[in-house]
């Protein structure tokens, strides 16, 4: 089944649901990659067609996933201004709304990892919460909020400029690419991290009660470089260091071989999302 969500910024978004039983909501694109593109992002590790991968799995294995192309979206209708993680779990809702499901589970990787967490920390409708490739606890709150400038400047800079398409950037270089993204594209991921730049991690986590997951690669860290302002980004780290906290608060917590893009496989994920399931 397809429908429409109308999101915060009134803009649409295409929502499919797959199999039956349990609600899953999956922030995922359905769509599979041409041949070309798909060897290129084998190339760097990514995983081609890896929502479609997901979501089936997830059906197969008796869940009604419901799947929207969340960052998808937010490429072709950037909400600059407005990226507030408030308006992030706003949309979430929206989307479980628009497939009929009243309650229903989170699974988010990255950046849609964090928004499941404020997703949960502001509604009483989620049945578990799966967060991949971000922490709970020592999230890298302020050194994605320079990130993420960092990319809004040079985007800035790059209006009107000729810059190399990905294919040809070295693969594996990834300080040597250029941000390719347009000033709003990349101002709204400022917005999104300004809006929890002061959130408190430990007074969150102790208000839920869902069965909840964390998971991420144990080298999942990225040093990024001069032009970016010599941060550094740790995902999988925190999980190890605040790993018996976590797992106090009630959390199943799953440390990784891997990166980032390692991490995020469906052959790694699938397992993982069906043996920390909630049972119908």
């Amino acid at each position: 089944m397809t429908t429409t969500a109308k999101l915060h910024d009134g803009s649409s978004i295409e929502v499919t649901t797959l199999g039956d039983g349990p609600a899953m909501l999956l922030p995922a694109s359905l769509a599979r990659p041409d041949d070309a593109t798909a060897e290129r992002m084998r190339a760097w590790g990514a995983e081609p067609g890896l929502g479609r991968h997901l979501a089936d799995g997830l059906a197969a294995a008796g869940r009604r996933v419901i799947v929207a192309d969340y960052e998808g979206h937010r490429a072709a209708h950037p909400a600059a201004e407005t990226l507030t993680a408030g308006n992030v779990a706003a949309d979430l809702l929206a989307i479980a709304d628009a497939a009929g499901a009243r309650e229903f589970g989170y699974y988010g990787y990255s950046w849609l990892g964090l928004s499941g967490l404020q997703l949960a920390v502001r509604t009483d409708r989620l049945t578990e919460l799966a967060m991949g490739g971000f922490p709970p606890l020592g999230g890298p709150y302020g050194p994605m909020l320079e990130v993420t400038r960092a990319a809004h400047r040079m985007a800035v800079e790059n209006v009107g400029r000729d810059l190399p398409d990905w294919t040809e950037i070295e693969v594996g270089d990834w300080d040597a690419s250029e941000v390719t993204q347009t000033p709003e594209q990349t101002r709204q991921y400022v917005t999104l991290y300004e809006s929890v730049r002061d959130f408190d991690e430990r007074a969150a986590l102790r208000r839920l009660t869902v069965p909840r997951l964390a998971f991420a690669g144990r080298d999942d860290a990225i040093d990024f470089g001069a032009q970016w302002g010599n941060v550094r980004v740790e995902l999988g780290p925190p999980l190890e260091t605040h790993r018996a906290e976590l797992e106090e608060l009630g959390w199943a917590v799953e440390v990784l071989p891997g990166d980032h893009m390692g991490a995020m496989r469906s052959e790694v994920v699938l397992p993982l999302l069906t043996a920390h399931r909630v049972r119908a």
